[in-house]
């Protein structure tokens, strides 16, 4: 038995880690109109992220993944419903990752020499996300409305997982760019987190056949997160993210 409740819109702020430093903000709740069913949470031009965890459950008559919802300002919802479209891309993608962790994690990376690291798939929405609040044998879920996001706006992408929550603030961030890796970047020999993930994000591209890997968010104060792109979505909104086309050259 599912049952509608009052819908909500989420604002907060919780710790970022882009670097030491992290701001803590209490989370907080404003009631919707009751004659809306659907509120639209984050921010008209940011970036927000549903972030799967491997979990699904049978809504409406079909699968779809569970998971947290990151939102432009760092907030994060937990116990989100991924309802609509691409839900089954996400679930497959997932399962793909979650192999590839199972196969490579704790494998030596040939570059450097480091161990590979567990990476996560994430979905970015541009955008506000419509969320809709409903309770499911009497557990409260906030339901992404995929269907109401235009395609153009939704894009997958891969990192590391304790990078997630900073790639978000990163695309959030003004100044961000991204770009590519060529492939002789000494960034490959790192001996850190950045030179393994580099690499391995094009390691999943080859066994996942992913279409892209060995990318890199470069934020204004020189930090670089590598990342890679799922098999769909491919919004055209995220053009710059999933093609770029400028090179990254480290600083000498």
């Amino acid at each position: 038995m599912k049952s509608k409740r009052s819908k909500f819109v989420i604002y907060g702020l919780i710790g970022l880690a882009i670097t030491a430093a992290g701001v803590i903000l209490g989370l907080h709740f404003i009631p919707s109109s009751p004659s809306n069913h659907v509120e639209y949470l984050g921010s008209p031009n940011g970036y927000e992220a549903f972030v799967p965890n491997g979990q699904t459950i049978n809504y409406d008559g079909h699968t779809d993944p569970e998971g947290e919802l990151i939102l432009n300002n760092g907030s994060t919802i937990q116990d989100v419903i991924w309802d609509g479209q691409y839900a089954n891309t996400i679930i497959q993608n997932h399962d793909q990752i979650v192999q590839l962790n199972n196969q490579f994690v704790g494998q030596t990376d040939p570059f450097n020499n480091q161990q590979y690291v567990p990476l996560q798939d994430f979905y970015v929405i541009k955008g506000q996300v419509p969320v809709e609040q409903v309770t499911i044998n009497g557990q409260t879920y906030y339901v992404i409305e995929a269907n109401d996001i235009n395609t153009a706006n939704i894009a997958g992408f891969y990192t590391y997982q304790g990078w997630v929550s900073n790639f978000v603030t990163a695309m959030n961030t003004p100044g961000t760019i991204p770009e590519r890796l060529p492939g002789n970047s000494p960034v490959f020999q790192w001996t850190n987190t950045i030179g393994t993930v580099a690499y391995e994000t094009l390691k999943y591209k080859v066994y996942g056949g992913y279409p892209a890997g060995g990318y890199v968010l470069e934020l204004p104060n020189g930090t670089i997160i590598p990342y890679g792109v799922t098999t769909g979505p491919l919004g055209s909104s995220f053009n710059n993210f999933t093609a770029p086309s400028q090179v990254y050259n480290p600083p000498s």
